[in-house]
């Protein structure tokens, strides 16, 4: 077969806590994972010559060797020299569905799809765990978005730990669309204001770590019980963002006065969700919270927790 089409689902953070420095310029982290429904979809073709060729038709998507997509097939090409030589390149056609610079792990989904169709086309037959180890070289939300799902994240987010997956859950994600928040802007922001709070010997690093696997946060998962997930969301990020940012500090105030079982901002922001027990619910939220905040420039999204991660379509 000489090309895929793949389903590369967005992720938000149910929780985020900061723990110390890692030492090698990033953080050491404890997260909450979770996929989610809304997702990108990657059309990747074999083109039989020596170049990577990528599309999108949306504006602020790059398509040069900056995008993350064109840096997972460069990546292939490196790592496998002799397939690249023998099979040619790909192109690959990004149909973008999740907002860009938004929080919610768009670049990286599409990055992990990228993976799974080279993968696919070349016929690789590389392992999860071998797919795994080549994400983690492009960015510390790829290895999770390939299995997706539910999942504990320590480090940098690359040392995953399935949880039982979340899929009766709903959530509004509401994101002003002219305004974008950069992840390294907010990391390096939280280290300036928070970084004398931070836990620098490893071993204690490791064991703040370990503690958490057993937090009240995994309990909750394990008993899939949204109202108290909703009670435990956490992200510190928040404390950075939202006073930098009143536009989406309003839009949180907003979805925790709209009767959600909680609301948060996912990642490095700037996008809001609203944790929903039902579709009802979750459409309840959007238009009352719609008509709170009048700006055109506010857009919404509704849809559902998810168990899959990248998953093979068919052929485009």
């Amino acid at each position: 077969m000489h090309s895929y089409s793949l389903n590369a689902p967005a992720k938000i953070n149910l929780y985020l806590e900061i723990i110390g420095d890692a030492g090698d310029g990033y953080h050491e982290l404890a997260m909450i994972l979770q996929s989610i429904e809304l997702a990108d979809q990657i059309d990747i073709r074999a083109i039989g010559t020596q170049e990577i060729k990528v599309h999108c038709h949306h504006p602020e998507v790059p398509t040069d060797e900056s995008n993350l997509a064109y840096k997972a097939a460069a990546l292939m090409w490196e790592e496998f020299p002799e397939y690249f030589a023998n099979l040619g390149g790909v192109e690959i056609t990004i149909h973008k569905r999740i907002p860009v610079a938004a929080g919610l792990a768009g670049g990286s989904t599409d990055a992990a799809a990228v993976l799974v169709g080279i993968d696919m086309l070349w016929q690789l037959g590389l392992t999860h765990p071998e797919l795994e180890q080549l994400a983690a070289q492009l960015g510390s939300d790829v290895p999770f978005c390939l299995a997706g799902g539910t999942a504990l994240a320590l480090g940098r987010g690359e040392r995953l730990s399935a949880l039982p997956g979340l899929d009766s859950l709903y959530v509004v994600l509401g994101k002003y669309r002219s305004l974008m928040v950069s992840t390294a802007w907010a990391y390096q922001t939280y280290r300036a204001q928070f970084g004398e709070t931070y836990i620098r010997e490893l071993e204690d690093l490791e064991s703040r770590a370990n503690r958490f696997h057993s937090g009240p946060m995994v309990k909750e998962i394990l008993n899939k019980d949204g109202g108290k997930i909703g009670k435990l969301l956490r992200n510190d990020l928040e404390k950075v963002v939202l006073p930098n940012h009143p536009q989406v500090l309003e839009l949180r105030k907003a979805f925790e006065n709209s009767g959600a079982i909680g609301t948060m901002m996912s990642g490095s922001g700037p996008t809001v969700f609203a944790l929903c027990e039902s579709q009802e619910q979750a459409q309840e939220i959007q238009q009352k919270v719609s008509i709170d905040i009048t700006d055109p420039d506010l857009e919404f999204w509704v849809t559902k927790l998810s168990t899959q991660g990248i998953q093979i379509m068919s052929t485009p």
